[in-house]
């Protein structure tokens, strides 16, 4: 892991293929939520395709600072990104954009942002807005419209508080269901896919729930910083057919609204489906 600073705020950055040649196509990997940069779908794959794979942790996660004023928002996750595939890319190079789950959103933002930077996207079972297809439940969408215009101090306060005592009281099994594993994904989720999530996950809670809340609030609370409409970039959408969480309702959303996008459902999975169309991904991503 290395580290880049942005608006004095340090943003940690993984190279999960240190030994790539140093022309090999850049691919930027947009990580879940909750989630972190050192977390490789398929590590065979990502080798045998012949990439450099770099991941961003974003702010609260991993190695990242947090947010000290404000919410950290989807944009300021993609400028991040950015300011390091500026560093990273050659002169005019362009990177293929990967995003699973609440990364998705990050990759698309991104795209729009900083389209000289990005070449084609591929978003894999990222949620579409929740007032465009319902998902994150009626409780939890009460919880958020009494957050609405709270100072952000005050709003990120009490999110810590609830996501606290949700991980006290649900003990350590938690985690892997808010990445949304669930029996959908029972042959994906291999001894290898597990040891890889869970490192993900113990990373993404280095700084408690600082990382979770910065999301949550960045995508509730805050502008996204982007309409799809803005993103020119060919778009692949990947989805579970069996995802509970994510749904193929919201990559039929996003079909719709981007002006170039394909969308793909992969039988017998859920949420996990990252992992067995993550050979799908990269070959569209570096063709």
């Amino acid at each position: 892991m290395t580290e880049i600073s942005r608006n004095g705020r340090t943003v940690a950055v993984h190279d999960l293929t240190p030994g790539a040649p140093a022309d090999a196509p850049v691919v930027l990997m947009c990580h879940a939520a909750p989630g972190s940069g050192s977390f490789d779908p398929d590590p065979e794959v990502t080798a045998a395709a012949g990439i450099r794979l770099i991941e961003v942790d974003r702010p609260g996660y991993g190695g990242s600072d947090p947010v000290k004023d404000g919410f950290a928002t989807i944009g300021l996750a993609a400028d991040d990104a950015a300011a390091v595939l500026a560093d990273v890319l050659p002169p005019g190079g362009r990177a293929g954009v990967a995003g699973w789950s609440a990364g998705g959103r990050v990759a698309l933002a991104l795209a729009a942002r900083h389209p000289e930077l990005v070449g084609r996207v591929a978003v894999i079972a990222a949620p579409a807005p929740d007032e465009e297809v319902p998902w994150y439940g009626d409780e939890n969408r009460a919880m958020v419209d009494a957050l609405r215009g709270l100072p952000p101090a005050d709003a990120v306060a009490r999110l810590t508080a609830v996501f606290e005592g949700m991980l006290a009281d649900a003990g350590g099994g938690a985690l892997l269901g808010l990445a949304g594993v669930a029996d959908a994904d029972a042959d994906v989720l291999t001894a290898p896919v597990r040891e890889r999530l869970r490192a993900m996950l113990d990373a993404a809670t280095a700084q408690g729930v600082t990382g979770m809340v910065a999301d949550l609030a960045g995508y509730t609370l805050a502008d996204w910083g982007f309409t799809s409409s803005q993103v020119a970039a060919d778009v692949l959408l990947a989805y579970g057919a069996d995802d509970a969480l994510v749904p193929p309702a919201h990559g039929e959303w996003y079909r719709d609204r981007l002006p170039s996008a394909q969308l793909e459902i992969r039988a017998g999975v859920g949420h996990l489906v990252v992992v067995p169309v993550w050979s799908r991904v990269l070959a569209y991503l570096v063709r």
